[in-house]
């Protein structure tokens, strides 16, 4: 199951350069790499990014991650994906630009 990672894109080149990151200042502060699933992926972004342009959708493997990824009940008492721990280079399966449209961010279509 391929889960998801918003960056912005300073965040998505300092993955790239270090190799690792602990995340974005919401992942540094909560203790744990917020992930979401394809289906939450949209909402979250139109939660947490409104309006934000230069974001980084970013894939990863959910059972690559095991046994530091946890479901856990956040937003609307829905389970989602946590990292507890570094998340690498050699996590990510791809990463796509998500460009702002007339205030919307355009998915991937093989996702929505």
């Amino acid at each position: 199951m391929l889960i998801y990672k918003i960056f912005r894109t300073d965040e998505w080149t300092a993955l790239q350069t270090e190799g690792e990151t602990l995340g974005a200042p919401i992942d540094l502060s909560d203790g744990y790499i917020h992930f979401s699933t394809a289906s939450q992926s949209q909402e979250t972004a139109a939660k947490h990014f409104a309006d934000a342009e230069g974001l980084w959708l970013i894939a990863v493997d959910a059972q690559g991650l095991a046994p530091d990824l946890r479901w856990e009940i956040s937003r609307g008492g829905a389970e989602f994906p946590h990292l507890y721990r570094k998340m690498t280079m050699n996590d990510v399966l791809w990463a796509k630009p998500l460009p702002l449209v007339n205030g919307t961010h355009q998915f991937p279509e093989d996702m929505v």
